[in-house]
């Protein structure tokens, strides 16, 4: 830290450091914390210490709104609603970039392509240097994308697949008359009826069984695109008066399609589809384009062909073209440099048309952050979430390397992580604490990383400087095995392999090795199974209305407890008052949310608290309820450790219940989270222990095999320790876990190890070793078992 002057205090503008004052975003505690400029700096401490409340909630935030102040008037209004960060000052702060790990509204149309801007160098490629077919006219690049009008297939619009029924799906049980409902994909009530009876005064046979029928008619009832209007007489009960009425049939075919396409009920949606087939486009054949554009080849392949190779591969063909234009050459070279730093980044298996939605969040994290080093900026600050997440210990390496050359090119790089790798590279660590929630929001530490070692309260400097070797451990013997396969699926061809029951085992590999693929081929239908429980790290919930509270089941626990209260029965508020959800007692200016959305002119549109409610989400009246001096506003503001004080001090029957359910969530290490939490501020992890707890909450009878994608990821060592002593406990019940895992220290104390490699995409789908671990760590051609070893011995 530079030399302070006794007289006057240095400009905070040219000291090198971003210095905060009196931060109280959340949890903190009026935080007060220099960090230098121009440094890998890491922000770690265990889950809900604090550390994203200062990283991205303070610093980030801050930054943000200088932006949109310096911006123009209109973004200066709308920048108020969002809300300034809860600091007393910051200085020394450049302008920030963000990348984090959430993810934009899942499309079909969003791909690695799009997302890395990689599509667009392509389509130039093919516009300006590709092979035309004699005679044809040179193309836009616009007529190589399927996400314009230009370019799109006519026939799937730019989609690639198309949506059928077909004659099995929509009738399922051909010996049912249609009186009887064979065709299941007509509405139900009184609209299945009239189709019925429109059907019956057109002459078609409605009593006799559907085989029956001869095709020419079936056809005609199924798949027809005519519309006749009949008058129909209907037959109803002798009491009833008798009207006939005019009536316009709808083919099945035409029904499934029009609610798939049209319907706002997200219910009428899902029971449409499951009438229908997907197919690949017979116009396109799957390639989402128009055939001028499919007519056009660089290296003797359409543009949709090199999109559907993994990058590394597509660099290689590039690099083939000696004897091209300089045009062609100028744009490979570009091409291949701006694929180069995805490959660096351990995503060469990915392909430009691989969707969005199907990635994880760290490689979406990591996509964009290869672009981010493409984009030239200088003097700005880079804050990141977790990239490490999702990462072999083999490509965290590359990472390591990446974030560097950020640091080199002139800019700050801030990270909050928990890979312990990450911490011991970062020229300045940042640990907050000492624990989670309420009793953390306090910077232990703001220096160099081995200074850390001093730190009595620290969390972290238990594990950053333990290198002593994996204790021992009582490997448990199987109670049978699980076999899988041959499966040929993605990068997988043919491969088997076995998992041992009433076992832990992990399922290790580089990214895109395949361990995601073959672990999701094990289903209820396999020997052994039982009762299978996938945990994934879906979110709960896409909007602000789903929060832990709803998902968990905790909410309606609690809102019989309102209900219950004698102010409640008083006006006769029933348990429906107390939902959000409903009208009645919410606010009906957010609909019960507690945030508006706010749309941003050329940029995303982001929440604010509701100007009415102030993020309450209910009206006065509802508010007004008390129990134990609580509105439920401010119970669903508790975090779970305070809830479980709360509702235990109550010593009230009716809210027992909801105790087991806070216990189960903190024994997953989530005591710091609010029972009222948007699920749009939950991470991966978060929303994936959420499930576990919810799952661990219910009574299990018989063997269970629990399924989890990566659970530590998002998670401090010390919080993994919290949740491998639950996931052991219910292997020591009896029970099977089969964990997709990154970190060494759970790999090291599984009983089994399946490793998938040796690289990712068509380098990788082989089971390389599978073992005890420490038959895996001797494996030679394991990328795995080096990194394993170390564990091992420390």
């Amino acid at each position: 830290m530079p030399p302070v002057s006794d007289t006057a205090p240095p400009d905070p503008r040219h000291d090198g450091f971003v210095r905060v004052r009196g931060a109280r975003e959340h949890n903190l505690r009026g935080v007060d914390v220099d960090i230098p400029r121009d440094v890998l700096a890491v922000f770690t401490g265990v889950s809900g210490s604090g550390k994203s409340s200062l990283a991205f909630g303070t610093i980030y935030a801050e930054a943000q709104r200088r932006y949109f102040e310096s911006v123009a008037p209109y973004a200066r209004r709308l920048i108020h609603q969002i809300g300034a960060p809860k600091v007393a000052g910051i200085t020394g702060l450049p302008p920030a970039v963000s990348l984090q790990q959430s993810r934009s509204a899942p499309t079909s149309r969003s791909s690695v392509g799009t997302v890395t801007t990689l599509s667009n160098s392509l389509r130039m490629l093919f516009s300006r240097a590709g092979t035309y077919p004699e005679g044809a006219e040179r193309l836009d690049s616009d007529a190589f994308s399927p996400n314009t009008a230009a370019g799109a297939c006519p026939q799937c619009h730019g989609l690639g697949r198309v949506h059928r029924t077909t004659e099995e799906l929509l009738v399922p049980d051909p010996s049912l008359s249609i009186r009887e409902g064979a065709i299941a994909a007509w509405p139900g009530a009184w609209q299945g009826k009239n189709l019925r009876d429109i059907l019956d005064a057109l002459g078609y046979e409605v009593d006799l069984p559907w085989r029956e029928l001869a095709q020419a008619d079936r056809d005609w009832i199924l798949f027809t695109d005519e519309q006749p209007v009949v008058t129909v007489h209907p037959v109803r009960d002798a009491d009833r008066i008798q009207r006939p009425y005019q009536g316009t049939y709808m083919s099945a075919n035409h029904y499934v399609l029009k609610t798939f396409s049209d319907s706002k009920s997200q219910t009428l949606r899902a029971k449409a589809e499951k009438f229908l087939d997907s197919a690949p486009c017979p116009a396109c054949g799957g390639a989402r384009l128009r055939a001028e554009a499919l007519a056009v080849t660089f290296e003797g392949r359409t543009i949709a062909e090199l999109a559907r190779l993994p990058l590394a591969e597509l660099a290689g063909i590039l690099a083939r073209g000696e004897d091209a234009s300089e045009t062609a050459r100028v744009l490979t070279d570009d091409l291949r440099a701006r694929i180069a730093t995805v490959t660096e980044l351990g995503l060469g298996y990915l392909g430009l048309d691989r969707p969005t939605p199907t990635l994880s969040a760290g490689e979406l994290q990591r996509l964009r952050l290869a672009t981010q080093l493409r984009s030239g900026l200088f003097g700005v600050v880079y804050v990141l979430d977790e990239p490490s997440a999702g990462l072999h210990p083999a490509d965290t390496e590359s990472l390591l390397t990446v974030l560097d050359r950020l640091k080199s090119a002139g800019n700050s790089v801030f990270v909050v992580e928990h890979h312990l790798d990450v911490m011991r590279r970062a020229d300045w660590l940042v640990d907050v604490g000492p624990q989670a929630g309420e009793h953390g929001g306090h910077v232990l530490h703001s220096g160099l990383v081995d200074a850390l070692r001093d730190v009595a309260d620290s969390a972290t400097a238990r594990f950053l400087f333990d290198d002593s070797p994996a204790p021992e451990r009582q490997v448990r013997q199987p109670q049978g095995w699980l076999k899988v396969g041959p499966v040929t699926r993605h990068n997988l061809r043919d491969v088997s392999a076995e998992f041992p029951l009433s076992a832990f085992t992990a399922v290790t590999g580089v990214s895109g090795s395949g361990k995601s693929t073959l672990i999701g081929e094990i289903s209820e239908e396999l020997d052994g199974v039982g009762r299978l429980v996938v945990v994934d790290q879906k979110p709960i919930g896409r909007t602000p209305r789903s929060n832990l509270a709803t998902y968990t089941g905790l909410f309606d626990v609690v809102r019989k407890v309102f209900a219950g209260t004698g102010e409640a029965r008083a006006r006769g508020y029933r348990v429906g008052r107390f939902s959000f959800n409903v009208a009645g007692g919410r606010c009906e200016t957010c609909q019960g949310e507690g945030f508006v959305s706010v749309e941003l002119l050329f940029l995303p549109s982001t929440y604010a608290p509701c100007p009415d409610c102030a993020g309450a989400r209910y009206n006065p009246e509802t508010l007004q309820v008390t129990y134990r001096g609580r509105n439920i506003a401010e119970v669903l503001d508790l975090t779970v450790e305070a809830a479980a004080a709360f509702f235990t001090a109550a010593d009230d029957d009716a809210a027992r219940p909801v105790l087991r359910s806070l216990r189960t969530l903190s024994d997953v290490g989530l005591g710091y989270l609010r029972l009222g939490q948007p699920a749009t501020e939950l991470s991966g992890g978060e929303a994936q222990r959420i499930k576990l707890a919810s799952e661990l909450q219910r009574v299990r009878r018989g063997h269970t095999l629990y399924l989890l994608d990566e659970p530590t990821t998002g998670l401090h060592p010390a919080d993994v320790e919290v949740l491998l002593r639950q996931l052991h406990g219910l292997v020591d019940a009896g029970h099977t876990v089969v964990v997709v895992e990154h970190d060494m220290a759970v790999v090291a104390g599984a009983d089994w190890v399946v490793d998938m490699g040796p690289g990712g995409g068509d380098e990788g789908g082989q089971v390389v070793v599978a073992g005890r671990p420490r038959s895996v760590a001797d494996a030679p051609d394991s990328r795995t078992a080096p990194y394993l070893a170390r564990q091992l011995t420390g």
